[in-house]
């Protein structure tokens, strides 16, 4: 075979990346090639950057080289990591979603679960690819919120392994523990086998392209929040919370968390739940009941931004009972809530991948890069 550009990268699209599970070609990998005769020399992007890892890709590479064009040819390789601002396609986990967020509270009772459900749909409403994760393992409110809780996951096979197939509901592909559970069943499980669960429905069910993963997290700061930074190249948080002091307490908890050295995950926005009720006979009015811009209060206390204000309303309610999330009520103040809301979390997330580097996760920040 002729010594070509061609026919080198023809003979390394046999080379598969050992963490990404496709080939060096196909994934972009290849730099830098160079041909002169019978020498060729290229770079390869590995995704582990320890030496034994890059000693065994030039070993693949090398022998990909000889078995194409024979001894004579020589081949310098090299090898180097990918990027901390790698193409989301090149990395190993969830390689096909372009942004992961992590929607969070401090504490329980917060509408955080509503908030997931409408941002996620709302979303899905403006032409977006959509998945959704309810990671609030020992309380999982998607399923009925998402008018999906009689739903039941199946199988399918891609690239000879086979996946959950994720559950579709207005444009959302969705996934719970609460598919795997009767509706009035209490899931009671220690910490590892919450983890063990929630590593399986980001790693074992086939999400396809999308272009956001929202995460419905527990309340607090524990095991599966850990295990979703450790293991999830986040994007960015939304921390919902009510005007209440003990709400927001809790809420800068949250943000801290997410702030952490280890962490370190841009934090959007917070958005207040409940932040005023109208009564339906006098629309003109707002009752303050949890007091007043205590939300809008802490992100500027905080130095973020101030995603908007969710009313108290008794429609938001229904809605989330029977499964049609408020913000598809069209030309409702409702509506038009959620969906500022949306906007300015469209902002922040521009402006966020425009101008920070993409989120580490945990074990990358302690390695070499």
């Amino acid at each position: 075979m002729e010594v070509t550009r061609e026919n080198l990268l023809e003979a390394l699209s046999k080379v598969l990346e050992p963490d990404l599970k496709k080939d060096i070609v196909e994934l972009n990998l290849v730099k830098d090639i160079s041909v002169d005769g019978n020498k060729v020399a290229f770079t390869v992007m590995v995704n582990n950057p320890a030496m034994h890892s890059r000693k065994r890709m030039e070993e693949a590479c090398a022998f990909a080289v000889q078995r194409a064009f024979g001894k004579e040819v020589t081949a310098h390789i090299k090898t180097e990591a990918l990027p901390v601002n790698r193409d989301p396609a090149q990395r190993k986990v969830l390689p096909g979603v372009k942004n992961i967020i992590a929607v969070a509270s401090g504490k329980g009772g917060v509408g955080k679960s509503t908030i997931t459900s409408n941002l996620a749909v709302g979303l899905a409403a403006r032409g977006y690819k959509v998945g959704l994760i309810d990671a609030d393992i020992y309380g999982p409110s998607m399923p009925l919120m998402l008018d999906v809780q009689h739903e039941r996951p199946r199988t399918l096979e891609r690239d000879g392994k086979t996946y959950i197939a994720p559950i579709e509901t207005y444009g959302v592909k969705v996934l719970s523990i609460g598919f795997f559970a009767e509706i009035n069943q209490a899931i009671v499980w220690r910490g590892p086998m919450a983890t063990k669960a929630l590593n399986q429905m980001i790693n074992d069910v086939w999400w396809g392209d999308l272009d956001f993963m929202i995460l419905d997290l527990p309340p607090g700061t524990g095991d599966v929040h850990l295990t979703l930074v450790s293991g999830l190249p986040l994007s960015g948080a939304v921390i919902v919370s009510t005007p209440q002091e003990v709400a927001l307490a809790d809420a800068r908890k949250g943000v801290d968390m997410f702030q952490l050295d280890t962490i370190k995950v841009p934090v959007l926005g917070i958005v207040e739940n409940m932040a005023y009720f109208v009564p339906p006979d006098m629309p003109d009015r707002k009752y303050y009941i949890f007091g007043q811009g205590g939300a809008r209060g802490l992100a500027e206390d905080m130095g973020l931004p101030f995603l908007g204000e969710i009313p108290l309303v008794q429609s938001i309610r229904e809605a989330g009972d029977v499964g049609r999330p408020a913000v598809l009520q069209e030309n409702t103040p409702v509506a038009t809530a959620f969906n500022n809301c949306i906007d300015q979390f469209m902002v922040q997330l521009e402006h966020r991948n425009k101008h920070l580097e993409p989120t580490l996760m945990v074990q990358d920040k302690f390695t070499p890069q």
